[in-house]
């Protein structure tokens, strides 16, 4: 008996082996991203990391889980979340807290600031020198861990729709 289990340790692990460097082949980087910042791939963190990678919606908990549960099945919104705590307390993610009802991520971790649409709840990435402290001489010597910059207002779609409408109900 204890020698039937050992082998089945043996071939679990011999199992993860191999589909470790299948998700490799097939999620080189989203698998080395996690490697590089100490993250241990499993098929379920591959998988969001790949999600936040090719998305750039900056997706909250309930979308990453409505389009990933149907190709991982035993994915639970609880690991979702879980795993994107992982992420933001790692670097590999920001939490962006920009909507009032829910957190938003965005696999870019680089210096950015973020415009929320108030008409319909797109968020943009802006990349500007805005974003930088380097340029605000009450922030020098400081050691900023870091920066947050949101703004609020409505995108060029939901601008034209207002006057459109104003227009048609004057």
């Amino acid at each position: 008996m204890i020698i039937y289990l050992h082998l089945q340790q043996s071939c679990n692990y011999f199992i993860f082996a191999i589909k470790l460097q299948t998700l490799r082949r097939m999620h080189g980087k989203a698998v080395k991203y996690l490697e590089e910042k100490g993250i241990k791939p499993s098929v379920q963190r591959i998988a969001i990391m790949e999600y936040l990678l090719s998305h750039r919606t900056h997706p909250t908990v309930d979308m990453i889980f409505n389009d990933l549960s149907p190709s991982y099945p035993t994915l639970s919104k609880t690991t979702v979340y879980n795993t994107l705590k992982l992420f933001v307390e790692n670097g590999v993610a920001l939490r962006l807290d920009v909507d009032d009802k829910e957190a938003h991520y965005d696999g870019d971790t680089t210096t950015q600031a973020h415009f929320y649409c108030l008409g319909c709840g797109k968020i943009l990435d802006i990349y500007s020198n805005v974003v930088t402290t380097d340029n605000i001489p009450e922030l020098q010597g400081l050691d900023i861990l870091e920066t947050r910059v949101y703004f609020k207002g409505y995108c060029n779609q939901c601008k034209d729709a207002e006057l459109r409408t104003a227009v048609v109900s004057d």
